[in-house]
């Protein structure tokens, strides 16, 4: 395991690319304006990075379109691109070391998490949609004799992949690995926070054997580089993880422009049921913390409303408070730190404002509640803990995307279920219960894209992720995902 000036060594000597990579090139924008990428964890500017605008996003459009006709990767073998993938997903793991500390230094996340569980996700991601490739048939339809139908899947073209900042690599992972091994060609557009990792991937891509214009990375801000790709007429598919907001968006750029398909996974506030019946309260209670302290919070599918039966009430307040504790702050390079900085210190304001105005509205401080300096820097924040949350007040309401849990009390499985559905967000839930009749019940009755029993936020590529209502409608990972990338033609073949 290394140490923090392990890491702070190796941040002296970093390379942070400061242009966008289109048609296997580096490209500056030619308005010449720029952005800056802050380190959260010590305030200093890391790199100015170009902005591209409409005109830059032009040039990625047609690079990309250009490559997709051409056929080097559209047309190409289904075992061609099975191992450029799977030389990718190397070349990451060998470059483990680099990514992390980009993402880590970019939105202050531990490095440890970084290392151990992004960079390696994201490679796993890149060689499992490797693998299925040659694995996905056709269809052949039952028609008449004397006819054939045959149902198959090509690429849609060019894809515009627009990821947030929380884990930059991992979902753009999600985005590219089923839309590259379909054979698209694709725009990567990553958070103007944490561009670095999406600047490396493509340098990475290229020298896999990804053909030049394939993978393109616009960098710059969502008003201007994100929206141009939304009102682009050129391209297929928007594909889009973030707010609510910029998702309805991306609905508008595409009436306005081309009825571009529109992919949304957008904002969450899960609920995490706690029964009586739940034999083990203590892990319940550690995962309950795990649900909203991993990533400074900073998670979609974060477990950030907390329902808790009314008859093990305070013996778990006070098992979760204990648990809490563990989830103290510290710098993204200590080796023991399990939960970073914020992304930034406007960020930071934010989310303690939602603190402020939740005891205002008459919620009750447990524990946390302020931000903490670490090195001089202040963008940290201690895990938060709000009882008597009802479900007027925006601390239920609203993503804070932050270590803040709302907690509310239930008496019945019929009131647990209604407190848990009545939400305009309906991207996850969790469960604990060891009553499996009950578990079955609720799981069905929950409105959720994931409903983890026993557990919390239970992800893997196997199975798809994404929810309901304004949480979106999009599915990342699983096989399913390639149902965004792919669109389907029927050829009739009427014999003589």
């Amino acid at each position: 395991m290394f140490d923090k000036p392990y890491w702070e060594n190796k941040l002296k000597d970093q390379r942070f690319i400061n242009h966008a990579v289109i048609n296997g090139k580096p490209y500056t924008a030619r308005s010449g304006k720029v952005f800056e990428v802050v380190n959260p964890a010590s305030n200093a500017v890391l790199a100015q990075v170009t902005a591209c605008q409409a005109e830059d996003v032009d040039v990625a459009v047609q690079a990309a379109r250009n490559v997709f006709s051409s056929g080097v990767w559209s047309a190409a073998s289904a075992q061609q691109r099975k191992t450029v993938l799977q030389r990718l997903s190397q070349l990451i793991l060998q470059h483990r070391e680099e990514l992390a500390l980009l993402e880590s230094v970019s939105m202050g996340k531990p490095v440890q998490d970084a290392l151990n569980i992004d960079v390696p996700g994201a490679a796993n991601v890149f060689a499992w949609y490797a693998e299925s490739i040659d694995k996905l048939y056709d269809e052949v339809a039952p028609t008449p004799p004397g006819s054939l139908a045959t149902i198959t899947r090509e690429p849609v073209g060019v894809v515009a992949a627009i990821v947030p900042w929380n884990f930059p690599l991992d979902i753009a992972s999600w985005k590219l690995g089923p839309a590259l091994a379909a054979g698209n060609s694709v725009i990567l557009k990553p958070s103007e926070h944490s561009p670095f990792t999406a600047l490396r991937l493509a340098e990475l891509a290229s020298e896999a054997g990804i053909p030049d214009g394939v993978l393109n990375v616009v960098t710059g801000l969502g008003t201007e580089t994100g929206s141009a790709l939304g009102l682009h007429h050129d391209v297929d598919v928007i594909t889009f993880t973030g707010s609510t907001t910029v998702g309805k968006a991306f609905m508008h750029y595409s009436a306005q422009s081309n009825l571009k398909q529109v992919w949304l996974e957008c904002g969450g506030k899960s609920a995490n049921i706690i029964f009586a019946d739940c034999q083990d309260l203590a892990l319940a209670a550690e995962k309950a913390a795990f649900g909203i302290c991993f990533n400074q919070g900073e998670v979609c599918s974060a477990n950030s409303r907390l329902l808790v039966e009314k008859a093990v009430y305070s013996q778990f307040i006070a098992m979760l408070t204990e648990k809490v504790a563990a989830w103290a702050p510290g710098h993204p390079f200590d080796s023991q730190t399990r939960m970073g900085a914020m992304v930034s210190s406007a960020h930071k304001n934010k989310v303690l404002d939602y603190i402020a105005r939740a005891q205002e509205q008459g919620a009750t401080l447990l524990t946390g509640g302020k931000s903490q300096q670490i090195d001089g820097v202040d963008n940290y924040l201690q895990p938060t803990l709000l009882g008597a949350v009802t479900p007027a007040m925006s601390v239920w309401q609203e993503e804070i995307f932050g270590p803040v849990l709302a907690i509310s009390m239930f008496t019945d499985e019929d009131q647990a279920i209604e407190l848990a559905n009545q939400h305009i967000y309906a991207l996850a839930a969790s469960v604990w219960s060891d009553d499996l009749n009950r578990a079955h019940r609720v799981a069905a009755r929950l409105n959720a894209g994931t409903v983890s029993v026993n557990t919390v936020d239970a992800l893997d590529v196997s199975v798809p992720f994404g929810g309901n209502k304004q949480s979106g409608f999009g599915r990342d990972l699983s096989l399913h995902a390639f149902d965004k990338f792919t669109q389907l033609k029927t050829t009739w073949f009427q014999f003589r």
